[in-house]
Formats: structure tokens, sequence, C-alpha cells
């Protein structure tokens, strides 16, 4: 069941895998296993007779010839046989995780021979969480001022040559 495949994505597919092939038999890096090295034939096999490597396309995008796990794999294999080490597994931080706050730029004053209390670090304050205070505890806003609370309305202005008017 062949696929409609780009030309353009199968030669570059091919050839990604003719050229791990041949850095492998350089031998800059390990030995491919026989796993990896009957892939890279199977692989390539399919795409010459298929135009593709994998039928299914919920495996990868509809016009390239490899599907995502094989390109990953391939990739696997190209740095394998260019001598980079393989990283493996890497945990990832999970999203939201702040950094570590940069330290405090230092104080000018403490290294020009300055008072003793420039030289002693400032503590920092420490937060608290922000309570509820009733309304009737604060004091009343000054006339005429104008408070998050209380603010003046603003003044509305009819434009002339609006919405036309239809008499039923």
């Amino acid at each position: 069941m062949a696929r409609e495949v780009d030309e353009r994505k199968k030669r570059a597919a091919l050839r990604k895998l003719r050229k791990a092939a041949l850095l492998a038999e350089k031998g800059l890096g390990p030995p491919l296993s026989d796993w990896e090295r009957e892939f890279l034939e199977e692989v390539e096999g399919r795409i010459e007779k298929f135009g593709s490597a994998f039928a299914d396309p919920m495996k990868g995008a509809e016009g390239e010839a490899l599907s995502s796990l094989q390109q990953a794999k391939l990739r696997e294999i190209d740095k394998k046989a260019r001598g980079k080490p393989s990283r493996g597994f890497q945990s990832r931080k999970p999203m939201g995780m702040k950094r570590k706050p940069f330290p405090r730029a230092r104080d000018l004053r403490a290294d020009e021979g300055g008072p003793e209390e420039a030289a002693q670090p400032a503590e920092p304050s420490a937060k608290s969480k922000p309570t509820l205070v009733p309304a009737s505890s604060l004091a009343p806003p000054e006339p005429g001022k104008i408070t998050r609370l209380r603010q003046t309305k603003p003044k509305l202005t009819v434009i002339e040559g609006g919405a036309k008017k239809t008499e039923n």
C-alpha cells in the first residue's frame, strides 16, 4: 500500500539512513548492534519499495517518509555513529518551578569604609499574608478624593448621526 510522499522528503530520509550507515562503518563511535544495522536496512528497503517506512497515518505526518519514532531512532543511531555520547533519559523540572533567586548586589559603601551598618547584610523582611480588615475600622475617605472603591462615573455624550431611528 503506497502512500503519497514528497520525493524530496523520501530522498532526504534515504540520505540520512545511508549517511548514518556509512559513519557507522568508519568506526568513529562504538559499533552498531545487529538490531540497529537491521533497522537501517529494513527502513531503507521500505522507503525504496513503498515510498514510506510506515503505513499507519497516526504514527507520523502525512507527507513524511519516516514515522516520528523512526526519526527519533535514526537520530540516536546517527549520534552513536558519530561518536557523540547518548544523554539517555533526563529528568526535567516541572513547569512552574522557580529558579533560585540571584544573590543581592554588594553594598559599595561597605567597600569604601562607610558606617558599620552598611557592612552588615540587611535581614529580609518576613512576608505575611494579607488579612481582611472590617470596613467599620477604616477612616471615611476624604470628600472629593477618588478611591478605588468610590470612583466618579464618566460623563456620557450623545453623538449626532449615530444609529437611525425607525418609527413603527
